[in-house]
């Protein structure tokens, strides 16, 4: 059984800041499959469509019948494993670092046979395990075996904790507090046992109800003045907290509907693309340097980005079509983030959702998404360590209908469906 984490003793400023050593992340582009199914929490493996046979690890053609005709496909990772082995000594940096480390020769009753990193509560050989794929500090896939019912403290383990980004005993940043899915992120991030959680506001003269009010009751929460269009501010609370902060979860944005014709000037999209896409960029600016130089400061480091995006990112819903395009800007921005972020180990994660429900989306039929239930989302996200999130019924099915044809998919939405 797990122990539980305890809170970490707090960092002597005297000693110098630990800089990451990521682990080894060189990957065949045959693998990156692997990697794709992990970032959005699957576990899959090649599949023979022509003999069926399940491979690992990945190749360009089938091992049984040299088919080149391989699909990645969902595996429920059930299994034996064989044996099992503690590494106390190791040549890479990374690992060096987090000595004893455990490994497991795992059979899976699809075939193949795997080697994996094991969960601290999986027992001797011979054992029934569970294998799943989960994201390294470099990004790369790896694979962990499970035990088949865990304790309550199961994210506490050690080795897992390295590949989740875990609220607990953390300090995050929320930008955006005075909506009702900011004031969800607050509490779901209190729940899983945030530390600290700074709580952006801007314009503080404009009431918006009592829902600021009673997080900002909750001993765990300061309020913090934030507006994304003001780089001054944003500079000046990076300066003041940029170097405690673990988490940043960007939840700021300007919503409104129509599309182009249906509206006069662009003051509009202008302040849509000055927070969705631009506020975007002045955060990452100012804080980005801050969590790179963190993410290897102890138990507790600086761990992850999340940006809350949209499924209107994917392909333009022309009845908020200058939002969607502000999205989708912010989307492209957030790739790019990901690409500098990840040397450091920090983990970024997009979330796409479907309609929210809230006031820009009075008039979208059901279904929508609780603000609640995507706040739970991202907590969950950030725990299991994916990079991509697509809550809700609506952004599960526009996925698959974004997968199948892009194009189909525009058609449809041009015309209303």
């Amino acid at each position: 059984m797990t122990m539980p984490m305890m809170r970490p003793p707090r960092k002597n400023p005297v000693l110098r800041t630990r800089q990451m050593n990521l682990p080894p992340g060189a990957r065949g582009r045959v693998a990156l499959g692997l990697t794709a199914a992990a970032a959005e929490g699957r576990f899959e493996l090649q599949t023979c469509e022509d003999c069926g046979t399940v491979q690992y690890p990945p190749r360009e053609v089938c091992h049984k019948c040299l088919s080149a005709s391989l699909r990645w496909r969902a595996q429920s990772g059930e299994g034996e494993l064989l044996g099992s082995t503690t590494l106390h000594h190791s040549n890479d940096l990374f690992f060096r670092e987090r000595l004893p480390w455990r490994l497991g020769l795992v059979h899976l009753d699809a075939g193949p046979t795997l080697m994996v990193h094991l969960h601290g509560e999986v027992g001797d050989a011979p054992t029934r395990v569970r294998v799943g794929a989960r994201l390294d500090r470099a990004g790369q896939a790896v694979l962990i075996g499970f035990p088949n019912e865990g304790s309550a403290h199961m994210a506490d383990d050690k080795m897992l904790r390295e590949m989740t980004s875990d609220p607990k005993f953390r300090k995050a940043l929320v930008t955006d507090g005075k909506t009702e899915t900011g004031q969800a992120i607050v509490r779901a991030l209190v729940k899983a046992g945030a530390d600290i959680v700074w709580v952006g506001h801007a314009e503080p003269w404009k009431k918006m109800g009592d829902g600021l009010d009673d997080i900002s009751a909750l001993p765990q929460v300061t309020l913090v003045p934030l507006d994304l269009t003001n780089g001054r501010q944003v500079t000046e609370l990076a300066g003041s907290i940029g170097g405690k902060v673990d988490i940043v979860i960007n939840n700021a944005e300007v919503h409104r509907t129509f599309g182009i014709g249906a509206r006069r000037g662009t003051d509009v999209a202008k302040a849509e693309m000055d927070i969705n896409y631009f506020g975007l960029l002045r955060l990452a600016q100012e804080f980005g340097p801050a969590l790179k130089g963190r993410s290897a400061d102890g138990a507790t480091g600086a761990t992850a980005w999340v940006n809350l995006l949209s499924i209107y990112a994917l392909s333009n819903f022309p009845p908020h079509g200058t939002f969607s395009a502000s999205k989708a800007a912010a989307h492209s921005l957030a790739q790019c983030l990901r690409a500098e972020m990840r040397p450091a180990g920090i983990r970024v994660i997009n979330v796409f959702p479907g309609p929210i429900d809230d006031e820009w989306n009075q008039h979208t039929p059901p279904p929508k998404l609780a603000p609640t239930a995507l706040a739970n989302a991202i907590v969950k996200a950030l725990r299991d360590g994916v990079e991509d999130v697509y809550p809700g019924d609506v952004a599960q099915e526009w996925l698959e209908r974004w997968r199948d044809n892009p194009k189909v998919l525009e058609r449809e939405l041009a015309a209303g469906g």
